[in-house]
């Protein structure tokens, strides 16, 4: 479904990292705290927005964001303390769906489920019309608009009204505090058009019928 997506745009931008942020020499510092939706920077040179933290089947400390972000194997850094250094890798992404699987070292990540105004206490089903659904954004905050559900058959894809800008690939898009998809694009219009995400659920199914990194993941 992504690729159509694609392929219909000219009409579609990915919301990608590309503000191109450099990290130096790592020192040593402060575990970095991060969250559903706090800025990461890839391989120290593109910043995404994570979807959320927690724990896979494995005890692991894992997160997700999107897959066009960076590549199997691409290093993570917290955009709010980057003098932490690597504290995460991009385990494995699933191109299709768009969604990276990130293992972090827990010695170097202290996980919450609070950034901004943006609380996740569980996972929940897609956003439908006519709920409201709010995303949390390296680059524009909390923005929130109108749920348009799957305007296309999917299982896979929500749309919304919801603000996104390049770097809030990756950001966590919550009805309330029900964490339920992703922001992987915009249609069209930078900020005005709609945003497109994966949902969820699918990923989590996705991940668990994969097994390994990210298997059963529940977030903090």
């Amino acid at each position: 479904m992504f690729r159509k997506i694609a392929e219909a745009a000219a009409t579609l931008t990915v919301a990608a990292a590309v503000l191109g942020a450099q990290v130096g020499a790592a020192h040593a510092s402060s575990p970095s705290v991060l969250g559903g939706g706090s800025g990461i920077i890839v391989n120290d040179q593109g910043i995404c927005t994570l979807t959320t933290i927690g724990h896979d089947a494995g005890g692991r400390l894992v997160g997700l964001t999107a897959a066009h972000c960076g590549e199997t194997g691409a290093t993570v850094v917290a955009d709010a303390n980057p003098d932490t250094g690597v504290v995460g890798t991009f385990a494995y992404t699933n191109k299709d769906m768009d969604y990276a699987m990130i293992v972090f070292d827990p010695d170097k990540v202290m996980p919450v489920n609070r950034v901004g105004d943006t609380i996740i206490t569980g996972l929940g089903a897609p956003a439908r019309f006519p709920d409201i659904a709010c995303k949390e954004g390296r680059t524009t905050g909390r923005t929130c608009g109108l749920a348009y559900g799957e305007l296309f058959p999917s299982d896979t894809w929500t749309w919304t009204q919801a603000c996104v800008l390049p770097g809030d690939s990756g950001g966590p898009v919550v009805v309330g505090t029900t964490l339920v998809g992703m922001v992987n694009a915009y249609l069209t219009v930078p900020c005005l058009g709609p945003q497109v995400g994966a949902n969820i659920i699918t990923i989590v199914n996705d991940a668990t019928a994969r097994g390994g990194v990210g298997a059963d993941f529940h977030p903090i």
